[in-house]
């Protein structure tokens, strides 16, 4: 028997705010029912058990005991899948043999190998749970928890909120997100409560550091089909966006609204780069939001990196220019400015339905079109075949972008500039196809011309920042000064760079392309 369930953290609003507002949606049925879950979660000294992807739990519920084991736990943009298998456990005892299905009974047996069973983690949580209900027919249990994880002497704090399904397709539970969390400051949860009692165990703490998040690679296999490849992609940006919004929002760490935009492009290189199998309505809207989305964060960013590496460079370098330094406070003083009103978008249901609706999109092929009936056999094409085609687009669009380069105007410089990332994204995307021996030499070219360009990027970016009658320092002759030191300092590294560009492009050029 397999679990779905949708999982937050409740950490903007009190259990009993969350619970008067889901009287107000007029969705559930009845009052809610309050009870108390004792959840014993067991392992072998070593770990076995989680090692395999298995968790095993005794659970107390009212006067009865019952055995679980889960497997196969898959959890992205808060949507839990899981295998579930039950039976009643007297006594509160652990009772192998009594497992139902033969075939996790053998696997269980197998992983244990005879080793003790110990208890890692105990959670002890007060639950209050409602039947909701949509018009489409589907039910869902909404769970309210409240209570600790133990792990021998140490103990956390936990407020998570579950909305599993009961009947009816996964895309009403985002349905009954919306619904519950209008308003913003919802947080996917990333761990299950046994991942949570594991973690505290081993490290004293039930959820992982939050720290602004990279793009991780995406393994893709050769044998599988455009459309399972691009939801595993897709996760991957989701993952990276969710994260790194919470980030923003809670760390002035710069690395978070840098991280956070890098989301977004590559979610929208996604869309470009799989649009054969995935085009729709539905990723069209969603493409407009993560620009819109993008362009927000962007002003942040590029304060940051204005403020805090090109000012603050020279200001290292040059400590008898004190207006250096006074220009690097003035635009620090805007940035926390910015930031504010960031976290405040972040915060706000605008955001929230982004969040929701690209969770929605990515788990429950929010890609498919009813009336387009050749969809089904392009989300069919091999990976491998759309990863050629997609890299010959991308790289045949920088070859006529890069044409007499030498004569580029800005404006055609910074097309090209777009081109290459784009071109870049799309090489990460699908580097797994392809022997590393292939794919890294013209990768590390690529990046090499990719650093000039965004030279030439940062120039413009302090131009058209630090000019103007509203620019930082505009009526201090010491600012002025600094400014126009800045400018110039920035457009001769910009240009510095950009004449061995024509050598930088050739060696890409004269690069084998890999996909090929």
């Amino acid at each position: 028997m397999g679990e779905i369930e949708l999982k937050f953290i409740l950490d903007e609003a009190s259990p009993s705010e969350f619970l008067a507002r889901v009287k107000a949606s007029k969705l559930a049925k009845g009052s809610p029912t309050t009870k108390t879950l004792r959840s014993i979660y067991l392992d072998t000294p070593e770990h076995g058990l989680k090692k395999a992807g298995i968790a095993l739990r005794l659970r107390r519920d009212g006067r009865r005991w019952v055995q679980t084991v889960k497997t196969g736990a898959e959890l992205h943009g808060g949507l839990s899948q899981v295998g579930e298998v039950e039976n009643p456990a007297p006594g509160g005892r652990a009772c192998l043999e009594a497992i139902p299905d033969a075939s996790v009974r053998e696997e269980v047996l197998h992983r244990i190998n005879g080793d003790p069973l110990l208890p890692v983690c105990e959670t002890v949580i007060k639950r209050s749970a409602s039947e909701l209900s949509l018009e489409d027919g589907t039910r869902a249990e909404l769970a309210v928890d409240v209570g600790q994880i133990h792990a021998g002497e140490r103990s956390a704090d936990l407020r998570e909120v579950e909305i599993e399904l009961l009947e009816g397709s996964p895309a009403g539970l985002f349905e009954i997100a919306h619904v519950l969390f209008p308003d913003g400051g919802l947080r996917f949860s990333r761990l299950s409560k046994a991942a949570r009692g594991y973690l505290l165990a081993e490290e004293g703490r039930i959820d992982l550091p939050l720290a602004p998040r990279n793009a991780e690679d995406v393994a893709l296999d050769a044998a599988e089909i455009a459309e399972h490849a691009a939801r595993n992609i897709l996760r991957e940006c989701l993952d990276q966006i969710a994260t790194n919004v919470v980030v923003v929002r809670k760390l002035d760490d710069s690395e978070g609204p840098h991280q956070l935009r890098i989301g977004l492009r590559r979610l929208r290189s996604v869309f470009s780069v799989y649009a054969p199998v995935l085009e729709s309505p539905e990723m069209a809207r969603l493409n407009d939001e993560a620009r819109w989305l993008g362009q927000e964060v962007g002003s942040l960013r590029d304060l940051d990196v204005v403020a805090n590496d090109i000012v603050q460079r020279e200001a290292g370098t040059h400590p008898d220019e004190p207006g250096l330094a006074a220009l690097s406070s003035t635009l620090s003083r805007q940035a926390v400015e910015v930031r504010q009103r960031l976290r405040k978008l972040l915060a706000g249901a605008r955001v929230q339905a982004f969040l929701i609706d690209l969770a929605r999109f990515v788990e429950t092929r929010g890609w498919l079109v009813p009336q387009d009936f050749g969809q089904t056999a392009r989300l069919a094409t091999p990976v491998t075949e759309l990863a050629g085609q997609a890299l010959g687009k991308r790289w045949k669009k920088v070859g006529k972008r890069a044409r007499k380069l030498n004569t580029l105007t800005v404006e055609q410089r910074h097309k090209l500039r777009k081109e290459l990332k784009k071109l870049r994204y799309a090489v990460e995307f699908f580097a797994s196809l392809f022997a590393s021996k292939r794919v890294d030499p013209f990768l590390k070219r690529l990046k090499k011309l990719q650093t000039v360009f965004g030279d030439l990027n940062d120039a413009a970016t302090v131009k058209a920042m630090l000019t103007g009658a509203e620019a930082p320092g505009a009526g201090d002759p010491a600012a002025q000064r600094a400014t126009g030191w800045v400018i110039g300092a920035s457009q001769t590294r910009a240009e510095h760079g950009w004449a061995g560009a024509k050598a930088l492009w050739r060696d890409l050029e004269e690069t084998r392309p890999f996909w090929k």
